[in-house]
């Protein structure tokens, strides 16, 4: 059965559900999504194995840092090691989509013993996509979002209309064709009211500071993966399953 609980790791409080016993799949959400993404996933996985999908700090249950600082990738990635211990488990299958791919690939590269696989959801490998984003246009504009999503009217844009662009964004036409249902709105909407669970979110994007978006940029590798590139390596030597939706317009194939 499906249960919930709170870890205090890292300097944060993190919720996460949990359900099964066996060996530990944790999963990782995206933007603006949160443990809940994964629940068809944890109601199938649990048959064979400890699930376990957390909040990620900045989202729903979880705590929010005020400072923007505190949503760099090297802190998420501190927060995935220390959950995995505060569950008391020392090697583990990691599952990652979008910013939680990012956070994965990350984890991947600085912490490669503690990994038994590493699944990708239509997240790129961090250093694919910063050359994207220096050296292909039409990945710069398929990224501009990014830009809105660091700007200060972001949150208030984005919870106008009862919150319809964040519908939209998570669930497009799946409604009408069935994927989700009206349960599924509500609880998204609860979690996008919890206070400060947008920005949250969003300051993903900010302490990132990927921008502007054109071939000039100045961003870092590092900016993705929380370690100078000269310090660790860009090649993940864990098993690794990257699974792709082609029709994805923000990641571009």
């Amino acid at each position: 059965m499906l249960r919930h609980a709170y870890a205090d790791v890292n300097g944060q409080r993190l919720h996460y559900a949990t359900d099964g016993a066996g060996p530990l799949l944790l999963f990782l959400h995206g933007f603006p999504e949160f443990w809940y993404a994964w629940s068809k996933q944890l109601r199938e996985f649990a048959r064979d194995h400890t699930v376990v999908a957390p909040d990620m700090r900045g989202y729903n249950l979880s705590s929010k840092p005020a400072d923007v600082g505190e949503y760099r990738v090297k802190c998420l990635v501190a927060d995935v090691r220390a959950l995995a211990e505060h569950l008391g488990f020392e090697r583990f299958t990691l599952v990652g989509h979008d910013w939680g791919g990012v956070v994965a690939w990350a984890f991947a590269l600085a912490h490669p013993q503690l990994l038994d696989r590493l699944v990708i959801i239509n997240a790129p490998h961090p250093a694919i996509f910063v050359r994207e984003l220096r050296a292909n246009p039409a990945q710069q504009q398929a990224s501009q979002y990014m830009l809105f999503f660091r700007s200060p009217k972001a949150e208030e844009v984005l919870l106008a209309d009862g919150s319809q662009r964040l519908v939209g964004m998570v669930m497009g036409q799946g409604l009408q064709q069935g994927f989700f249902d009206e349960r599924d709105r509500e609880a998204y909407l609860a979690a996008w009211s919890q206070p400060g669970a947008l920005t949250g979110g969003l300051n993903y994007y900010r302490a990132a500071q990927l921008g502007p978006l054109t071939a000039d940029m100045d961003v870092d590798v590092s900016n993705l993966l929380g370690d100078s590139p000269a310090r660790a390596s860009l090649v993940v030597r864990v098993p690794t399953l990257v699974i792709w939706g082609e029709q994805d317009t923000a990641l571009l194939t």
